[in-house]
Formats: structure tokens, C-alpha cells, sequence
């Protein structure tokens, strides 16, 4: 079965979540998620690699994507945090991957080449090396 309704444990609906990933925006987050080199980008990453999204926008879509369990939200403990680095990273959740595997969509070689290619400066070469907290 392609999309199945509930069929998903822990509140993962694979409709809502169809629904969110069809989103331009939303799909443009989630393939830069999937193809970042640790799976795991932070907002500053996905502010680089979507320029004509504001911030708050990406903000916004990434609550939706949090909320509906396709993405997962990890952070930094508060006494480990650098000043002058991010603190939050999101990552595809298993049971968004596993509905994109069964979907066909969102390979992680296709997206992980791409984002690749992406041209960084300095600090976004720099966000992407620093180690990433667990998943929770």
C-alpha cells in the first residue's frame, strides 16, 4: 500500500503527512534535510539553502513538520551550547522515513548529492561540521 491513513505508530498519520510534504516550502525543508551530510541541519543551514524564505517562515513550516512527527527537533543541552552557534537541529523522524522509503520519495543519495553542490561560506561550512546532539 502506497498511503494508508494511521497506518503508522506514535501519531504518525501518513495523510497529514502527505498533505504537509506536497507544500512547495515544506518539501524544499524536508529534501534539504534529507540531503544534509548529517541528516540533522539547523535553521541557520536551512535559512542558507532557502533564500527567498524568511526565517520565521521556515520557522513556521518546521513547527508544522515537528508537530505532524515528520521531523524530529534536537537540541544542545544548555551548559554544553557555543554562544555563536546554533543550538536546535531537526532530522527526519523513523516513521517519516520509513513512509518516504515505501513511497519512494525523499532518497537520501538523490538529495544528500545535491545538497553537495551547494555552495557554502565560511560559517555555514563551518555550523555544518559541529557535532549534533542525539536524536530524542
Amino acid at each position: 500500500a502506497i498511503v494508508e491513513p494511521g497506518d503508522d505508530a506514535e501519531g504518525f498519520d501518513a495523510w497529514e503527512a502527505m498533505n504537509l510534504i506536497t507544500q512547495e516550502t515544506r518539501a524544499s525543508l524536508i529534501a534539504d534535510v534529507v540531503g544534509h551530510p548529517e541528516g540533522m541541519p539547523s535553521i541557520p543551514e536551512l535559512d542558507y539553502t532557502n533564500p527567498d524564505v524568511e526565517r520565521s517562515a521556515i520557522s513556521e513550516h518546521l513547527d508544522r513538520l515537528v508537530e505532524a512527527k515528520v521531523l524530529g527537533r534536537a537540541e544542545i543541552p544548555v551548559g554544553e551550547r557555543a554562544r555563536d552557534l546554533p543550538h536546535v537541529f531537526y532530522y527526519v523522524t523513523d516513521e517519516a522515513r520509513a513512509f518516504f522509503d515505501r513511497n519512494d520519495i525523499f532518497d537520501r543519495e538523490t538529495w544528500r548529492e545535491a545538497y553537495a553542490k551547494v555552495e557554502q561560506t565560511d560559517e555555514i561550512a563551518r555550523i555544518e561540521a559541529m557535532a549534533r546532539p542525539a536524536c530524542e
